[in-house]
């Protein structure tokens, strides 16, 4: 017979055990918008990546060549460039969920009318090229919202966390998504992961649309979108931490993206065996950015871009490595940490972004960081066949990884970037534009002011 105590015990026991069985709460700084953020760029990613690949397998499917798919690439990447700038300028005017959302419809809309071409059978070439303009023109307005509406979905004392978090789930669906895609396409053709992937901008769209937008300062009435652009211009080029980067990321992603997308399958295919181990490469540098993300969760370097900076130089290894070759497992091991130096710059550009430039201007500058960092990829991807002809595949490599190095070094002399450091405030919005603002490489606590640049 059970005594009294032990029967008041029980009640208490399961109260224990039903506790133990909650579900883990979010953190307290994953608010509403940082949440719904994260989980439509989960559900994006999956879909995209695999959609990339399915849109070559149509063209190719369709009776085109490799020239053919890079048309289509092309395609979406002009319209991307042409658009970024309009698009910043526009989120920074209209409430950027209302951006987000218009821009994920147009794709969803997009990418359903080449699922439908595709799975009709015999898509035309010009056909494909609009669709993929189309989704391009939706990227270019999206992005420079999205990034705008992250930077400020968290607060200062948890944004290298938050950032940190939301690139690995992002780039974990990216990898998931590249992987299921390629099944789906082998199983049952481009057509339906393209519908898939239409689906995926639906969904994302709808979690979009419940953004809360009310903590956005309503902006002053007057101005135009030219006004909104040089406004955007002087924040931008005010700052030389910032122009310095982006203007060596306008490179550097070039060179980069060269190297991976023209020479690393030439090379796969003449010296490693084939395709499989670039393949595997490519994995592990996936691999590597959610290793990457992982540490930023822990580490908190004092020195944002000082310590992202110093890890741009390990970029230049895949061309290296390429140039040699390395071994399957050597250059592998190469993106690997190539995957993790990559996320260490990424995290701390973000919180540099967010701690640094005023809320209602973030769009702007993140349009003229996005223009950029990718203005250069085209014309470096079209001057790879020309570069490797002119002076060899290998001294191509090697110069892809000189660029790299020294203009990592050029940038390690700006003050600035060696002396910003992390804070906890975010810097008050300016009413005057760049005309006067808290120095960057200077403590919080140190008022100072600096000129504007003129554009």
């Amino acid at each position: 017979m059970n005594s009294p105590s032990d029967a008041a015990r029980r009640p208490a026991d399961r109260d224990a055990r039903r506790g133990s069985r909650r579900p883990v709460r979010r953190p307290a700084w994953a608010g509403r918008n940082y949440t719904l953020l994260t989980a439509a760029a989960i559900v994006t990613n999956l879909g995209s990546q695999g959609a990339l690949v399915a849109s070559a397998f149509a063209v190719l499917e369709s009776g085109g060549d490799a020239g053919d798919v890079g048309l289509v690439a092309a395609a979406r990447t002009v319209p991307l460039v042409l658009f970024l700038l309009v698009g910043g300028a526009l989120a920074d005017r209209l409430p950027r969920h209302r951006v987000m959302v218009a821009a994920n419809a147009l794709n969803c809309v997009s990418q359903a009318c080449f699922a439908v071409l595709v799975l009709a059978g015999e898509p035309r070439l010009w056909q494909m090229m609009v669709l993929a303009g189309l989704g391009g023109t939706g990227h270019a307005f999206f992005s420079p919202a999205s990034e705008g509406m992250l930077l400020s979905s968290v607060d200062g004392a948890h944004a290298g966390r938050a950032f940190a978090l939301y690139r690995m789930a992002m780039h974990g669906a990216g990898i998931g998504g590249a992987a299921l895609g390629g099944a789906l396409i082998a199983a049952f053709g481009p057509g339906w992961v393209l519908a898939i992937d239409a689906a995926a901008f639906l969904l994302a769209g709808a979690l979009r649309a419940f953004l809360d937008v009310s903590h956005v300062p309503v902006r002053a009435p007057g101005g135009g979108m030219l006004a909104d652009l040089r406004d955007g211009w002087r924040e931008f080029i005010g700052r030389p931490w910032l122009w310095s980067i982006v203007v060596q990321f306008a490179v550097v992603n070039a060179v980069v993206v060269a190297a991976e997308a023209v020479y690393g399958p030439l090379v796969a295919r003449d010296e490693l065996g084939g395709p499989g181990p670039w393949g595997l490469a490519l994995a592990a540098f996936g691999a590597g950015t959610v290793g990457g993300a992982l540490l930023m969760m822990r580490w908190r370097p004092r020195r944002l871009l000082l310590a992202g900076t110093l890890c741009i130089f390990p970029l230049a290894l895949p061309s290296a490595g390429l140039a040699v070759p390395l071994s399957a497992a050597a250059l592998a091991a190469v993106m690997f940490l190539t995957g993790i130096s990559v996320e260490v710059f990424g995290v701390s550009w973000m919180t540099a972004l967010h701690q640094e430039i005023p809320e209602e201007k973030l769009s702007r500058v993140s349009a003229y960081d996005w223009l950029g960092s990718i203005g250069m990829v085209p014309l470096a991807t079209a001057l790879a066949g020309p570069a490797e002809s002119a002076f060899g595949r290998s001294a191509a490599l090697w110069g892809c990884s000189a660029l790299i190095v020294l203009l990592t070094a050029a940038v390690l002399t700006v003050p600035d970037v060696r002396r910003l450091t992390r804070r906890t405030e975010k810097v008050a919005a300016d009413s005057s534009s760049a005309a006067g603002r808290t120095d960057p490489a200077r403590p919080a606590t140190e008022d100072t002011t600096s000129p504007s640049a003129a554009p």
